[in-house]
């Protein structure tokens, strides 16, 4: 925790702690975010439910208005509600090179097995206890006469260097417009016949040798937005969209009633997070509105059971 704060104080640091939560209100990380002037949650998990007790850790984080959860030692099991309200944006490390000894003991399990290195894991949190999708790893040499407190001691300097750097990556990824990109790609390539060229200076998505159904704009003409253009019915629908949340939706330059452009950076999403299920929806209706009859008569006869 202490590292993952002090890297935060960089000038070129993405994020900033707005909470440090525990359920030991004698944890020593409590008295040290509040020598920093970091606001603290402590609350005993002692005589609550599980449920219950996360729910009252997850009203902590969101009335602190945090975007993402970064575990540091938090020895508690989460409820599958509590890792579902937070996924894709709750991080952990662990002491072991994963998916390695997951769980308690792991260096003296890396000593036991003659292995030449123990390190380190950042990992996603999911619901399998420390089987979420590592982010990345550092090795440390087993020494000979190692014992799990030696080893300890240098997996936890590997720790204080891979976290902060794991978290700022993390946070960093809806600002980046190739990671953008990608989640787009991935949902327009998914149409039937779709394909990718570029057209006007954007990555564009049409049928193969078709319409185009969307494009991926990126400061497009100096505007300072990442945005994702779908055709829409026209200038009734645009202008509704628009009234209803100016923040995200906007009137594409150069391309007239008949498409809307939806913000995926940050600035365009509330709390910088993109819904990526009514994205994957927005190009599927675009690119129904322009493919030919013989590539739509098999979802429109599917739709009407």
């Amino acid at each position: 925790m202490a590292a993952l704060l002090y890297a935060s104080r960089a000038a070129d640091c993405p994020y900033e702690i707005v909470l440090v939560g525990s359920n030991n209100p004698d944890a020593p990380g409590l008295a040290l975010a509040a020598a920093e002037g970091i606001a603290t949650f402590a609350l005993s998990h002692k005589g609550m439910s599980r449920s219950d007790h996360d729910a009252a850790m997850d009203a902590a984080i969101r009335a602190a208005d945090a975007h993402y959860v970064a575990l540091a030692g938090y020895m508690r099991i989460l409820s599958d509600a509590f890792v579902a309200g937070w996924a894709d944006r709750m991080l952990n490390i662990h002491p072991s090179l994963l998916p390695k000894y997951p769980g308690l003991h792991t260096h003296q399990r890396a000593i036991e097995a003659g292995d030449a290195h123990g390190g380190c894991s950042v990992h996603v949190v999911t619901t399998e206890l420390d089987g979420g999708p590592v982010l990345d790893r550092i090795m440390v040499a087993i020494v000979p006469g190692d014992t799990p407190e030696t080893l300890a001691a240098r997996v936890l300097i590997a720790e204080h260097q891979l976290y902060p750097r794991c978290l700022a990556r993390w946070v960093s990824r809806a600002r980046d417009p190739a990671w953008l990109l990608e989640r787009v790609r991935e949902r327009a390539l998914a149409q039937p016949e779709a394909d990718e060229v570029l057209s006007h200076g954007m990555q564009c998505f049409g049928i193969r040798g078709g319409k185009k159904f969307a494009y991926f704009s990126s400061d497009h003409h100096g505007d300072g937005r990442i945005a994702l253009l779908v055709k829409i019915s026209g200038p009734d629908e645009q202008a509704m969209l628009i009234e209803q949340d100016a923040a995200r939706y906007f009137r594409p330059a150069y391309f007239g009633d008949g498409w809307i452009a939806i913000r995926l950076d940050p600035r365009g999403t509330a709390g910088g997070d993109t819904d990526w299920d009514a994205i994957r929806d927005w190009l599927a209706r675009s690119w129904r509105s322009i493919a030919p009859r013989k590539l739509t008569a098999l979802p429109d006869a599917a739709d009407g059971f």
